[in-house]
């Protein structure tokens, strides 16, 4: 089953909302480093995303900029880590939710 550009945007959007929450939930700047370059390229992917006209959202998604395809591995890291990397349960369960649904759109 593929994912439309649309769904994408929607995703990552909420994905960007979470890595954001777990940015300011952190304590180390190892922590907030990792964050804010898993951030960063959310923001990128969705910047070049919001470029597209709207008539293509109904189009087959597929990651478009390097440095998201790049956060793959930092992503499942995190995944991963994530007890150690997110201090709120509230937090870590949405953010680990966020994160199976980005990984998915990796696969298309």
């Amino acid at each position: 089953m593929s994912t439309t550009i649309s769904e994408a945007i929607n995703t990552l959007s909420e994905l960007l909302l979470g890595l954001e929450d777990a940015y300011w939930e952190s304590s180390s700047i190892e922590k907030k480093d990792l964050f804010y370059d898993l951030i960063s390229a959310v923001n990128n992917e969705l910047s070049e995303l919001a470029k597209l006209s709207i008539q293509d959202h109904y189009m087959e998604y597929e990651p478009v900029c390097i440095e998201f395809r790049r956060a793959k591995a930092k992503l499942t890291d995190l995944r991963k880590l994530m007890d150690e990397c997110v201090a709120r349960s509230s937090t870590a369960n949405r953010l680990e939710e966020l994160i199976n649904d980005v990984v998915l759109l990796y696969s298309h």
